[in-house]
């Protein structure tokens, strides 16, 4: 059942990437769908305010007000085992500062 999704969320960033003009946010709102879809009931927040003095996730999953968890969307074609300078720097305020 998670794969109709999953499948619709591919096909729908496959063709923004084909139109050869998107950046990382025209991503984002297929991605709150799709993870509105494999988590109902579960609250989603698109640039949220900053949560910390580490700066702020692209997304913050929450439950009845308690953080499950948080996303740091990046765009397409861009190396997540050799992250740029800043980019490591923002990964580890993130792991520092964030529980989950």
């Amino acid at each position: 059942m998670t794969d109709r999704p999953i499948r619709a969320y591919l096909q729908a960033v496959a063709e923004r990437h084909r139109r050869g003009d998107a950046t990382e946010h025209t991503y984002r709102g297929d991605l709150e769908v799709l993870l509105r879809a494999l988590l109902p009931g579960a609250d989603i927040t698109n640039e949220p305010r900053r949560i910390t003095d580490c700066g702020a996730p692209d997304y913050v999953l929450a439950q009845g007000g308690v953080p499950l968890g948080y996303i740091e969307a990046k765009d397409l074609g861009k190396p997540l085992g050799d992250l740029p300078k800043r980019d490591q720097e923002q990964f580890r305020r993130y792991l520092q500062s964030l529980d989950n």
